[in-house]
């Protein structure tokens, strides 16, 4: 077997035919029908369906092309890592977020990187839910993750900084005149939330839990931060999201809580990082974190903030 057919396998896996793997891949459909041909000879199964839609993976087929998946990045960034000892780095990053968090502080952090490495290709992409992140770091798939600290952090996690968390109310809403709202005045508001698997829903879930006297009832639910804040800037409920993750324009109704919610964020980094990787890290240290005086347009109140231990995935920290 050979990186080679790898490569035409998940090509042929992505794009649901040899011909669309072909182009992809800038070679002859017959080269890429005979590598699959003898890829399948030595392993002895079935690796692709045909159907009315083209091609499918079996289930030996998907087992392998997870693994495939592992060793054609891990080849990938073995180039890339020899050629930046020769002064020209290039390759691919993968970098994964949770959702919502680095919303404002990654662009900064990535244009500095591109100028410092301009042929390196960074593919971002955002999962809501921090197991699968775990999940994915562990199969040695990611380069860089940014997350919420959680008891099942690895060890070697970099703390970058606290993520804030903060209400976004409807125009024109009564607790919009308060500089901070307290958690007990939303009692009985409809909430815009985030789907069930989500972290985000699991903060919410967590503030509820820590404060009996909220009984909210569910408006809507959505899977994206930008969603909720429009959802909830239109009236249809209030919602709760990191600070950072405020798209502009909404700020202004946008005010902290008490008791503060907060979550550290972290940034796991592969083993055996390249200087892409260790660069990338060094930036987004770089950022302002926790800076929600910034973000808000009313003057915040002076209450202390404090950051807790981490907790269970997805719980909120830092409560006072």
């Amino acid at each position: 077997m050979s990186l080679r057919q790898f490569e035409y396998a998940l090509a042929v896996a992505a794009e649901g035919s040899v011909t669309a793997a072909a182009e992809l891949l800038h070679v002859a459909q017959p080269s890429v029908s005979q590598q699959i041909r003898n890829l399948e000879r030595e392993l002895g199964v079935t690796l692709f369906a045909r159907t009315s839609t083209g091609l499918v993976p079996t289930v030996a087929g998907r087992a392998f092309l997870r693994e495939a998946e592992v060793a054609v990045s891990a080849a990938r960034r073995a180039r890339a890592t020899a050629q930046a000892g020769a002064g020209a780095l290039v390759g691919e990053l993968v970098v994964a977020v949770q959702m919502g968090f680095g919303t404002r502080q990654l662009p900064g952090a990535l244009s500095a990187l591109r100028r410092r490495f301009p042929r390196v290709e960074v593919t971002v992409f955002e999962e809501p839910s921090s197991a699968e992140l775990e999940r994915l770091c562990s199969r040695g798939v990611l380069d860089l993750a940014l997350m919420a600290a959680c008891d099942r952090s690895p060890d070697d996690a970099h703390h970058l900084g606290d993520e804030e968390f903060v209400v976004v109310l409807g125009a024109g809403h009564r607790l919009l005149a308060a500089d901070r709202v307290e958690l007990r005045e939303l009692d009985g508001e409809p909430w815009v939330r985030f789907d069930r698997d989500s972290a985000l829903d699991g903060v919410l879930l967590n503030v509820l839990r820590d404060n009996d006297e909220l009984t909210p009832t569910t408006a809507a639910r959505v899977s994206q931060t930008v969603t909720a804040v429009r959802w909830a800037a239109h009236g249809l409920g209030v919602t709760l999201v990191p600070a950072s993750a405020v798209p502009h324009d909404y700020e202004h109704l946008v005010r902290p809580v008490f008791p503060v919610v907060s979550q550290p964020v972290i940034a796991v980094v592969r083993p055996g990082a390249g200087p892409a990787e260790t660069t990338l890290l060094e930036l987004v240290r770089q950022e302002t974190w926790y800076d929600t005086a910034s973000l808000l347009t009313g003057v915040l109140t002076a209450e202390a903030k404090s950051v807790g231990d981490p907790g269970r995935c997805g719980e909120p920290l830092g409560r006072s």
